[in-house]
C-alpha cells in the first residue's frame, strides 16, 4: 500500500515546520495517516473552545507558588453565550465587580495578571503557571496584584477588571483561537491605565507563547522588556515598540565577546 504513495519533492521541508507540506498524495486524495492527523487535529481545536478552565486547580497552583488570586466570570453565564455574544465576554458580572470592587486597595498595585480562559481553556491551564513563573521573577522591584482567574472571558474584560483594581498596567494571559497544530497557544495582552472602552490599539500582543512556539523564557524577557518600557513611557500600545529582539541579540554578542576575551 505504501509504494502507491506519491511523495512530495518538499519533503525535507517538513523538518523545519510543523505545517501541512508535503503531505504525498494517493490517487487523487491524501494518504490514510496523514488524513487522520487532519481529523485529529481538528476535534482537539473544538474541543479546546468547548473545554471549560478548571479554576479551582488555578487557584490551588497559584496558592501553591504564593500567589494571592481572585475569581471572576464574565457576563457571559455559559459558553454558548460567550461564543455568540462576543460582548457579554468583554464585561464582568454583577457579582464579579462587587468582589473587585471589594478588593480594591487604597495602595493600588503596578500591575496585575489575569489568567483567561478565552477561546483555548487547555493554553490557559497548560501555559500561564509557567509563563507567571518565569516573568515573576524578573520583577523584583514591582508591586503586583492579585492574580485574577477569569471565566469565559475576552481580551477586553482586561480592561474592566485594572480599572477596578486600580492597577497601572493589566497583563491578559488568554487561550488564544486554536489552530490545527496549536491547540494550546497562550497570548498576552499588555494594557497601560486600563479602562472601559480601551481600543486594541492601546495594547500590546505577544502571541503563540507555548514551549513549540514562543518558549516561555522567551515571552518572559519580550513581556519584561514591554512592562519596563510601559511603566517609564506611561502607555502601552502603537506608541510602544517591541525592541526586545534586538535587546537580547546585543546581549548575546556582548556575552560572546566576554567569552572570548576570557580564552
Amino acid at each position: 500500500m505504501s509504494d502507491s504513495i506519491e511523495k512530495n519533492a518538499w519533503q525535507t521541508l517538513r523538518a523545519f515546520t510543523n505545517a501541512r507540506i508535503a503531505l504525498g498524495r494517493a490517487g487523487n486524495s491524501l494518504p490514510t495517516a496523514p488524513l487522520l492527523a487532519f481529523n485529529l487535529s481538528h476535534a482537539q481545536a473544538r474541543d479546546a473552545v468547548h473545554h471549560p478552565l478548571d479554576a479551582d486547580v488555578l487557584h490551588e497552583q497559584l496558592r501553591a507558588q504564593g500567589f494571592a488570586s481572585l475569581d471572576v466570570h464574565s457576563a457571559a453565564p455559559d459558553r454558548e453565550h460567550y461564543l455568540r455574544r462576543p460582548d457579554m465576554g468583554r464585561r464582568l458580572s454583577d457579582e464579579s465587580r462587587d468582589l473587585l470592587n471589594n478588593a480594591a486597595s487604597d495602595d493600588p498595585p503596578e500591575v496585575v495578571f489575569v489568567i483567561a480562559d478565552g477561546l483555548s481553556a487547555f493554553a490557559a491551564s497548560k501555559q500561564s503557571m509557567p509563563l507567571l513563573q518565569a516573568i515573576t521573577k524578573r520583577l523584583a522591584d514591582w508591586k503586583i496584584g492579585p492574580v485574577v482567574v477569569a471565566r469565559q472571558a475576552r481580551v477586553a474584560l482586561g480592561d474592566e477588571i485594572g480599572e477596578l483594581l486600580r492597577t497601572k498596567l493589566v497583563v491578559m494571559l488568554i487561550g488564544e483561537r486554536p489552530g490545527l497544530s496549536s491547540p494550546d497557544s497562550l497570548g498576552i495582552y499588555l494594557t497601560y491605565a486600563p479602562k472601559v472602552g480601551c481600543s486594541d490599539a492601546q495594547r500590546n500582543c505577544i502571541s503563540n507563547v507555548r514551549p513549540e512556539g514562543l518558549d516561555y523564557e522567551a515571552a518572559a524577557h519580550k513581556l519584561h522588556y514591554l512592562l519596563t518600557h510601559a511603566r517609564r513611557l506611561g502607555l502601552t500600545g502603537v506608541g510602544l515598540k517591541d525592541d526586545s529582539d534586538a535587546l537580547l541579540q546585543t546581549a548575546e554578542a556582548a556575552s560572546i565577546i566576554a567569552d572570548a576575551s576570557r580564552k
